[in-house]
């Protein structure tokens, strides 16, 4: 199985830090071999090397943060792990489905190994890893991903919210992202509040600046190095907190 997209280029994302550890173990010796060779190579080289692999390292996370969260209730739903296929089937290629799909497994079997105490403290340190080396609008695209998974099921049950909001405090975000995150795509009043993080009783003007502040954080330019289709997925997600905004303007009469 080819997984070397998984990993190259970003390997000085992964150097010394515990996602690297992880990746060592989940892509074995093919993440030796490259590390190797990336040992070789000049400054440009490897400035280079890194850039194109900016969404690689994105991709990865998602997959390690995505067992995590599939895995936070002690059971593995059948409809999170389509969710995930079905994501990377098309978003990406048939190929990326079975691919991630294997890493998902073998991140399943690190975690069994492992135990439950380990793992949650080795996912809070890549997490606090990923808080230095990823920007913020990565990370909250990475969260947005992962309330999809969590919702796949229909429904988020305590454990996969306590992990959603622990994840978004350990790489340095507000634990509100993820309710957010979690509202986005709702019908209702009550879910549009909950995607700009406010309470009916908020003022038109705090409408205004969360609202505001959502749409820089957000927008989908800001994730556009990671690729057409990531940008794609981000542009719905902005699609999504705009009809928020909408039905709260409506129901207020504002403009």
């Amino acid at each position: 199985m080819a997984l070397g997209k998984w990993i190259g280029g970003f390997l000085g994302l992964l150097q010394g830090g515990p996602l690297g550890a992880l990746a060592g173990f989940v892509l074995g010796s093919l993440f030796d071999t490259i590390t190797e060779r990336y040992q070789t190579f000049t400054v440009e080289e490897k400035r280079t090397y890194q850039q194109q692999g900016e969404r690689n390292g994105f991709l990865f996370s998602l997959m390690v943060l995505s067992a995590h969260i599939i895995h936070a209730d002690g059971k593995i739903m059948h409809s999170e792990m389509e969710y995930v296929r079905r994501f990377l089937r098309t978003n990406f290629s048939s190929q990326a489905e079975s691919e991630g799909q294997e890493i998902l497994l073998r991140l399943f079997d690190e975690k069994k190994r492992m135990g439950t105490d380990r793992w949650n403290a080795q996912m809070r340190a890549i997490c606090q890893q990923l808080r230095v080396v990823m920007p913020a609008e990565q990370r909250i695209q990475l969260i947005a991903f992962l309330c999809e998974i969590a919702k796949a099921d229909g429904s988020i049950v305590t454990e996969e919210r306590n992990a959603l909001q622990q994840i978004c405090i350990e790489m340095g975000l507000d634990a509100g992202t993820a309710e957010q995150m979690m509202g986005l795509g709702g019908s209702t009043l009550e879910e549009a509040y909950q995607v700009l993080g406010l309470s009916p009783d908020a003022t038109d003007d705090e409408v205004r600046r969360a609202y505001k502040k959502m749409a820089l954080e957000n927008h989908p330019d800001r994730v556009a190095t990671l690729g057409d289709d990531i940008k794609a997925a981000a542009e719905k997600k902005f699609q999504k907190i705009g009809e928020a905004k909408d039905r709260i303007y409506k129901a207020r009469g504002m403009k």
